[in-house]
């Protein structure tokens, strides 16, 4: 191996344009950690959000980026992961990140690969799917009620509309027109678009006298603020954006609850059977992923070079589809 690797460098204050390009030298696993050998990194928005606003835990030099795919190259005691496993991984913010040709994690975050997925596809689905699935988990199991996906041309949202159908929810789902004809393909009931400015009262229209169970909001919390009106009695208002630190409705009315997803949260209050369970996850979506059962985003590759580029595009929201890098087998 190596003694040192390439990886991009985040600068306090500057944002996406303070990335950089830089070789740090080569860790070496502890107790418990394995070391990677990336072929593959994936973006996700909470990649340039956290760039741009900074987290509690960095400091200049800092390597980025939550999701990434590779082979163990060495591991440290007490693992019983073999080296040569290839694995996925949604990297702790407190560690150094996936933008990276090496990433040293967790051996309890290393989520391993079926041999017939192709890395690619394996990269894009942890902080998507993982969070989709935590998401789904904040809804008691209701039978066939009615659901909302807001966002459900992204990659979440995505995600959380097919697995909600297969929950036997009755899903709706507000996306772009170029999104419709897929979504209904894959089971939801209705889409709207939402910059359409009559899309909740045709909502309330195809609902009857029927109200939503469920609301999962991919967009923001003031967002997710101005649908809390949609909801029936007891119903629940997810927070995939942000939070609600206010009540949106009176106290003593519809009596909904408020979630809030944080799935990078495990890995500072994650019991043990909280990590159990976000593997069974994780086998659930590859599984499901390479049977054709669940289809994930459309795999846009770039070179890694092009990072910091990129980056900006998704946060423009250029393109739509899941931005990966492959940076070969080693």
């Amino acid at each position: 191996m190596p003694t040192d690797y390439n990886a991009w460098s985040w600068t306090e204050g500057a944002g996406l344009d303070g990335l950089e390009l830089i070789r740090k030298p080569l860790p070496q696993p502890g107790p418990g950690e394995v070391l990677i050998s990336n072929t593959v990194i994936a973006l996700n928005p909470v990649d340039w959000k956290i760039i741009e606003w900074g987290h509690a835990d960095w400091h200049t030099g800092r390597v980025p980026g939550v999701d990434g795919v590779g082979v163990v190259v060495a591991k440290g005691e007490a693992v019983t992961l073999k080296v040569g496993t290839r694995v996925a991984y949604h990297q702790s913010l407190s560690r150094d990140g996936s933008f990276a040709e090496y990433c040293l994690l967790a051996a309890h975050a290393a989520l391993p690969i079926p041999e017939a997925l192709d890395d690619g596809v394996a990269a894009s689905l942890p902080c998507p799917g993982l969070t989709a699935l935590q998401a789904l988990d904040k809804v008691p199991p209701a039978g066939a009620r009615d659901v909302l996906v807001v966002g459900a041309g992204g990659a979440v949202g995505s995600l959380l509309a097919q697995l909600a159908v297969q929950r036997g929810l009755r899903v709706w789902a507000t996306a772009s027109a170029r999104h419709h004809a897929q979504l209904l393909a894959q089971g939801v009931a209705g889409v709207f678009d939402y910059r359409a400015a009559n899309w909740q009262g045709e909502l309330q229209s195809r609902l009857g006298e029927r109200r939503l169970h469920a609301v999962f909001d991919t967009v923001s919390a003031a967002h997710a603020h101005s649908l809390a009106t949609l909801l029936g009695y007891n119903g629940h208002l997810v927070c995939i954006q942000d939070r609600q630190e206010t009540a949106p409705l009176p106290a003593f009315s519809s009596a909904i609850s408020l979630h809030e997803v944080a799935l990078n949260s495990i890995h500072a209050y994650g019991s043990r059977s909280d990590w159990q369970q976000l593997q069974q996850y994780a086998e659930q979506l590859m599984s499901q992923t390479l049977s054709g059962l669940l289809q994930p985003a459309p795999l846009l590759e770039f070179d890694f070079k092009q990072l910091p580029e990129k980056l900006l595009a998704l946060k423009n929201g250029e393109q739509h589809g899941k931005w990966i890098a492959r940076l070969g087998a080693r």
